[in-house]
């Protein structure tokens, strides 16, 4: 909100007072009362009063956007970028706006993974009754019957959902950059199954019921304490509370309650579910692993809850910008010796791609995704994963040394 406009909306109560103050100690009862209006105003609320109303278009159409043929988002009528700041001094109206854009865009994914990447939607918990809250993930038609390599997908934290990277890139740059399909498409053109995880969906919401208490014409339930101070409320007081909030109309959004979904109420959750009802039951002989952010420490959490299965089953895990700690996790030593192998960390950092970087950890060797932008990370190492992933699985058939080992050796080597 701009200064101007505050000063505007509080223009005529600095003018009352100082009317007041001229009326001499006579009216200091008034002053003070204004005194604390001014102490109990939340601009923020106030400026809800004239706010548009929170009603906006349920389709990309009706937000007058779609995506051109390079996958990036333009207006459909003067061909520009997003626009955040569509009205000047509503940052909240704004935001709204920008988050049910973003529910759209979410929805378009979803409809890109059936039918672009023919991924097929399996409803979790697998034993859900009809009328319990559910969630989902998305596989291909081989994803438990591929013999030779099946690939999983899990993004970070946040409002992203299966087959995003960040709602940002897909808004303010491309599809490419912003989503999963890219890695998709290429994994299943080089013979991957694919199984891409929804972390982020753990409830549904519902509103909450409304409870009308009717009032007891016998109060003699009600503690006598109780009914004496409430008697003992000065009139006045009660007239002031109706005028502050004379200045407060906000746009009441509806109460919310959240219904958690049974084995998938966190990202955590939802990595080792997913591992112990198709992951483990996969044949593919290696499986290979891309996680973002938070997904690097569901990858973790999952590798400590379930460390012999994904010992036996993961040939490599690619890491971007992982915010996972072997430390504050109680990763044991076999697990630390395990990712210092076979995992890598590609991090955000202004060195050229597959640079090394030096790690505080004792876990997987890190190396520069070619750009210090996080939400980028994945995207930028796109090429260097998949051939991270082909070494990883040339070595384990020749029973070589680990691939990992050997490109940290050959990066190091390209250095010196």
């Amino acid at each position: 909100m701009s200064i101007s406009l505050r000063s505007l909306i509080l223009l005529p109560i600095w003018i009352s007072m100082a009317q007041i103050q001229q009326g001499g100690p006579d009216e200091t009862e008034k002053s003070t009362a204004l005194k604390d209006l001014l102490s109990r105003i939340d601009l923020d609320e106030l400026m809800k009063k004239d706010e548009p109303p929170l009603d906006f278009p349920d389709t990309l159409e009706g937000f007058e956007y779609a995506f051109n043929e390079k996958g990036q988002l333009r207006h459909t009528k003067t061909g520009e970028p997003f626009v955040f700041n569509y009205r000047e001094d509503l940052h909240r109206w704004n935001q709204k706006r920008y988050e049910a854009l973003g529910e759209i865009i979410t929805k378009y994914v979803y409809e890109l993974l059936e039918k672009d990447c023919n991924l097929k939607k399996i409803s979790i918990p697998v034993d859900a009754t009809e009328s319990e809250p559910k969630s989902f993930i998305f596989m291909s038609e081989d994803a438990l019957t591929n013999p030779q390599k099946l690939m999983v997908l899990i993004h970070g934290s946040g409002v992203v959902r299966a087959g995003q990277w960040a709602r940002r890139l897909i808004i303010n740059e491309d599809l490419d950059s912003g989503t999963q399909i890219p890695f998709i498409k290429r994994a299943m053109d080089e013979g991957y199954g694919v199984i891409v995880l929804n972390p982020n969906e753990n409830f549904i919401e519902v509103e909450k019921p409304k409870i009308h208490v009717q009032p007891s014409s016998d109060s003699s339930d009600e503690p006598a304490e109780k009914r004496e101070r409430r008697d003992k409320i000065p009139k006045d007081t009660k007239k002031r509370r109706d005028f502050y909030e004379k200045y407060r109309n906000p746009q009441r959004e509806k109460e919310m309650m959240q219904l958690y979904i049974r084995e998938n109420g966190s990202p955590e959750e939802h990595a080792i579910y997913v591992w112990d009802h198709f992951i483990s039951q996969a044949a593919a002989e290696n499986v290979f692993f891309v996680a973002h952010s938070y997904g690097g420490l569901a990858f973790v959490e999952l590798m400590i809850q379930r460390e012999a299965g994904v010992k036996s089953k993961v040939a490599a895990a690619a890491l971007t910008d992982s915010v996972h700690n072997v430390w504050h996790q109680e990763a044991g030593k076999t697990i630390r010796e395990w990712m210092r192998e076979n995992c890598c960390n590609w991090v955000s950092s202004s060195e050229p791609l597959d640079t090394s970087v030096e790690s505080m950890l004792p876990d997987c060797p890190r190396v520069s995704a070619g750009t210090d932008r996080h939400e980028l990370t994945s995207w930028k190492s796109f090429p260097s994963i998949f051939k991270f992933f082909t070494e990883a699985s040339e070595a384990k058939t020749s029973s070589l040394q680990p691939a990992l080992t050997r490109r940290s050796h050959r990066i190091k080597h390209e250095e010196l």
